[in-house]
């Protein structure tokens, strides 16, 4: 950001780019608050870069996923009492941006804040886009950038066609690929303990026993 700042600098146009900067930016920001006055309730909307972008319907692999995922995730968090996990329609709202991630967790402290007639959500600690024809650029584009740029500390991308996960970490404020696999196991750096076969994301059987496993070790002692 620095650099593109000092290049912006040197313009010999600079006060006229500032200017109409700003005009765009007061636009966007009027589009913005036409978004959240008319967006209906149920209805999975993004607010991408001054745009109202409007969701096509899942197709059956894609919200298969997406469940096996969330109950997981939601399992794991509600045994130990890490936070909270919302799917697919939680508004997260960005400086510029508002996302809807296929799945979100919030650690305890963000968590705390939250309310229950709450709209607008912050960003998530932990995001989970299930790529689609769609949405994939975006997914590995505008939001892997936004989500980088302001603190989402993991974002897990899941290829439901190619049955394979990419789990990146940020580190000093740049995302790392940690890993890419269709087999093998999947540990969060953000929810504590967390660790999941990735064929229980595709595999209706696997997922059964990788729940059965987050249950046992969950269960208290008698």
């Amino acid at each position: 950001m620095n650099r593109l700042l000092e290049q912006v600098m040197e313009l010999p146009t600079l006060p006229e780019f500032v200017a109409e900067l700003h005009t765009r930016l007061a636009a966007e920001r009027e589009r913005r608050r036409q978004f959240y006055a008319e967006i209906p309730d149920g209805a999975k909307w993004e607010f991408i870069n001054g745009e109202i972008i409007m969701h096509s319907p899942d197709m059956v692999r894609h919200m298969a996923v997406r469940g096996r995922l969330e109950t997981l995730l939601l399992t794991h968090v509600q045994l130990h009492h890490l936070g909270t996990v919302l799917a697919e329609k939680g508004l997260c709202v960005f400086p510029r941006n508002d996302f809807m991630p296929d799945v979100i967790f919030f650690g305890s402290e963000k968590a705390a804040t939250l309310q229950p007639r709450q709209l607008r959500l912050p960003v998530p600690d932990l995001a989970c886009e299930i790529l689609s024809d769609s949405t994939a650029g975006r997914d590995r584009g505008v939001k892997f950038r936004d989500y980088e740029a302001h603190g989402v500390a993991e974002y897990w991308l899941v290829d439901a066609d190619a049955e394979t996960l990419e789990q990146y970490l940020l580190r000093d404020g740049t995302y790392t690929l940690e890993l890419k696999s269709g087999n093998g196991r999947v540990r969060s750096r953000v929810v504590a303990n967390l660790e999941i076969p990735i064929r229980a994301l595709f595999d209706p059987v696997e997922n059964l026993a990788a729940l059965r496993t987050l249950l046992t070790v969950g269960t208290p002692p008698t």
